[in-house]
């Protein structure tokens, strides 16, 4: 498929690097707020941080 033309590679690769910061960025979020509502509920010490 190299006949392709590098627009629609570059469009590509764009899509896949932007759903990769989403998911990271999502999983990151869940993280922290699954540590607050765990540490609000009951009251487990976390020492260590990212």
């Amino acid at each position: 498929m190299p006949q392709m033309s590098p627009m629609w590679w570059m469009s590509l690769m764009l899509m896949f690097n932007s759903m990769i910061m989403l998911s990271i960025c999502m999983m990151y979020f869940n993280y922290k707020i699954s540590i607050k509502l765990s540490s609000s509920t009951n009251k487990t010490n976390l020492t260590w941080k990212w």
